[in-house]
């Protein structure tokens, strides 16, 4: 009689667990904290009309557009998160074009709050970095 492979978890014929690797990890973190920040910076722009502010700047939008841009592309990079940390196949993907669209906005987003905009920039380009280096064969 032949025996069914089992998980770590030791349930017959449940797909096996694979840990993520260091990178797939620090992209997933990344995502979902950034993503969870995102939307609270988005919410407090929607809140207080005119918490942030830039003059004579050419992308300029009320705060309130800004706050629901920050809301939306922060909602996306949550679920690529958690998409990423759950090892889904699609995750990978939704993670590198939600990361390069936060890429954009927070370069856009500069003249109103460099001090979130700037690190934002870096975090979203390591996790681009960290996701795309992904090599089919390879664990996470």
């Amino acid at each position: 009689m032949t025996q069914e492979p089992r998980s770590r978890s030791g349930q017959a014929g449940e797909p096996p667990v694979r840990a993520l690797s260091g990178p797939s990890m620090f992209a997933g973190i990344a995502l979902s904290v950034g993503g969870t920040l995102s939307i609270l910076m988005g919410a407090a722009g929607i809140a207080h009309d005119s918490l942030f502010s830039a003059a004579g700047y050419a992308y300029r939008f009320d705060l309130t557009s800004w706050g629901w841009i920050h809301v939306v592309i922060g909602a996306g990079l949550s679920a690529a998160g958690v998409a990423v940390l759950a090892g889904w196949g699609w995750g990978r993907w939704a993670g590198i074009v939600t990361a390069a669209i936060s890429l954009v906005t927070q370069f856009m987003f500069i003249p109103y709050y460099p001090l979130w905009s700037i690190p934002a920039m870096a975090i979203d380009l390591l996790v681009i970095w960290a996701l795309s280096r992904f090599q089919a064969g390879r664990p996470g």
